[in-house]
C-alpha cells in the first residue's frame, strides 16, 4: 500500500497559516504534519480556528528543530520552490510528484518554506526533487495553504476518496408536457400581437419551441412554469 506523504512546514510564521494548511491537507486525506522551528512556538492558539475542524492534523503535528531532523526517516523529499540555479535537482509538477510518490515505496515528504521567503538553499539541498507549481509568470504568488492544497489535491486523485453525495435528477418531461407548455404560452401571446408580421409567424413559433425545449425541463419544472403563466394571464371576471 502506498504511504501518504508527510507535509513539512519549515519555519512557518503564523499560526493561522498552519491551521489553514491543516485544513487543506485533511480535505484531501493527508493527516501527517511536521513543523520545523515554528516562529511562534507550538502549540499555537491561532491554528485551531483556522483549521476549521481539522484538529486531528494539529493534534498529531510533530515539531523538529531542523529540516534534517524532520526528514531523517524519509526516502524521497520534495522541496516546493521555483526552479533554482543554485541547486541542481530534478524538477516536477505536483501531478508528476504525486505519481512518483504513489509509485515508489518508502516514506515521502513535501517541504514548504516560510510565508515570506520560501525555502532556503540549504533546505532545498536536503531534498531529492524540486516541486514547482506552473503558475502565471507575471503573478506567481501562492500563499502557504494554496501551495499545500495543490499538492494534496494531486495526491488525492489517485486515491478512492468519497465523493460528495449526489442527488438523482428527475428525468426530462415527456414531449406532451412540453407541447402543453408551448401551447399554453402561445395562447397567451396570441392576443398580444406578439406573432407579427404574418410571414414571420412560422419562424417565430419554431424559435420559441427551440428555446423551451433545450433546457430538458422535468415534469415538476413544467408544472411550475405553467403555474407562472397562469398567474400572469388576465383574470376573468364573472
Amino acid at each position: 500500500m502506498t504511504t501518504a506523504p508527510i507535509i513539512i512546514l519549515v519555519r512557518p510564521q503564523l499560526g493561522e497559516n498552519i491551521g489553514k494548511a491543516a485544513r487543506a491537507m485533511l480535505n484531501f486525506g493527508l493527516d501527517r504534519m511536521r513543523l520545523v522551528a515554528p516562529r511562534d512556538g507550538w502549540p499555537n492558539p491561532a491554528a485551531g480556528p483556522a483549521a476549521s475542524g481539522a484538529d486531528v492534523v494539529l493534534e498529531r503535528a510533530e515539531v523538529f528543530d531542523t529540516v534534517a531532523d524532520a526528514t531523517a526517516d524519509c526516502t524521497h523529499v520534495f522541496a516546493t520552490t521555483v526552479r533554482r540555479r543554485d541547486v541542481v535537482l530534478p524538477v516536477m509538477t505536483p501531478e508528476e510528484a504525486a505519481a512518483t510518490i504513489r509509485a515508489e515505496p518508502g516514506q515521502s515528504a513535501i517541504l514548504f518554506g516560510p510565508e515570506r521567503s520560501g525555502l532556503a538553499t540549504e533546505d532545498v539541498a536536503l531534498s531529492r526533487t524540486i516541486l514547482t507549481v506552473p503558475v502565471n509568470p507575471d503573478f506567481s504568488s501562492l500563499n502557504l495553504a494554496q501551495a499545500v492544497i495543490l499538492c494534496a489535491y494531486e495526491w488525492s486523485k489517485g486515491r478512492q476518496l468519497a465523493s460528495p453525495t449526489r442527488m438523482d435528477l428527475d428525468p426530462p418531461a415527456p414531449q406532451e408536457e412540453i407541447d402543453g407548455l408551448i401551447t399554453h404560452l402561445e395562447t397567451m401571446l396570441e392576443p398580444t400581437g406578439y406573432f407579427f408580421p404574418p410571414d414571420r409567424v412560422p419562424t417565430t413559433r419554431r424559435t420559441l419551441r427551440t428555446v423551451l425545449t433545450k433546457p430538458a425541463w422535468n415534469s415538476n419544472e413544467i408544472r411550475t412554469l405553467r403555474g407562472v403563466l397562469s398567474a400572469l394571464s388576465p383574470r376573468r371576471t364573472r
